[in-house]
Parts: C-alpha cells; structure tokens; sequence
C-alpha cells in the first residue's frame, strides 16, 4: 500500500506532471457522470479516493490546469501540455482527492468498490453486471 516510506508516483502522458500518493487510498471506483465522459472520451473513469495529506505534486506544477465547474462540481486537473487527466479536488482542501489511477506507475492496491452517476450513464453502453456498490448519482 502507498506510504510514506513506499509511495505510489504517477505522471501525465508526456511526463510534465508527476505526483505521489503517500496514503493508502480510502476506496476506489468508476464514475459515469457526463462531466468524466466528456474530460475523457470513455463511458467511465477509474478513480482512487485519497485524503489530501496523501496527495504530493512532486513535478509540473505549473503545468498543472484546473478546471473549477460553474454549478459546484470538484475541480478537474490536467496537463497543460499533453491533457493528461491527472486529478480531481482541491490538494489544498478537506475533500478526498480523485487519483485517475490509469496514471499511476504501479499497483495502487485498491480493488474498486462502487460505481457513482449511473443515472448518466450511456444507454448505448452497458454497466458490467457486478458486485460493486451502485449509485444512481454522487457518492455523498
């Protein structure tokens, strides 16, 4: 598991922007909101909760863009350079932060366990019949 002594680094496409993950993550899983569809061009995103104390840009940060939405939606970070999706929330915040674990370089070692926006989900694509928790919208 991610620690202090053994941290989980990841990084954007290109390489610009680089982090680490020093926590273990809280939990893990997809979101099918229309936001995540359209920032990634596939029907889901695979996420990694973390606290914000577990989260270090350790490379770019001033490569890093965020994207605020106007209704209250968390934040959205991403590479200026390549566009790389790299995380949701505010590392200086109170909220878990959003680790697109496709970026990570390693095993993250958290299995997902929910799936959150169902509601949004694409009719043309269906949700895998599975164990995971199921919610028809947010999480919270």
């Amino acid at each position: 598991m991610p620690s202090a002594e053994h941290p989980l680094t990841g990084r954007c496409a290109c390489g610009a922007v680089r982090f680490q993950v020093t926590e273990p993550f809280d939990s893990a899983g997809f979101c099918h909101c229309h936001r995540c569809q359209r920032r990634s061009g596939v029907p889901w995103t695979f996420n990694g909760l973390v606290a914000p104390s577990g989260f270090e840009l350790t490379a770019g940060a001033e490569e890093v863009t965020t994207w605020v939405p106007e209704d209250g939606g968390r934040p959205k970070s991403f590479c200026r350079r390549c566009g790389g999706h790299v995380f949701g929330g505010d590392p200086e915040g109170e909220l878990s932060i959003a680790v697109r674990l496709g970026c990570v370089e390693g095993d993250p070692e958290v299995e997902p366990s929910w799936r959150a926006w169902l509601s949004s989900a694409p009719d043309w694509y269906e949700v895998p019949d599975d164990d995971l928790e199921h919610f028809p919208e947010s999480r919270r």
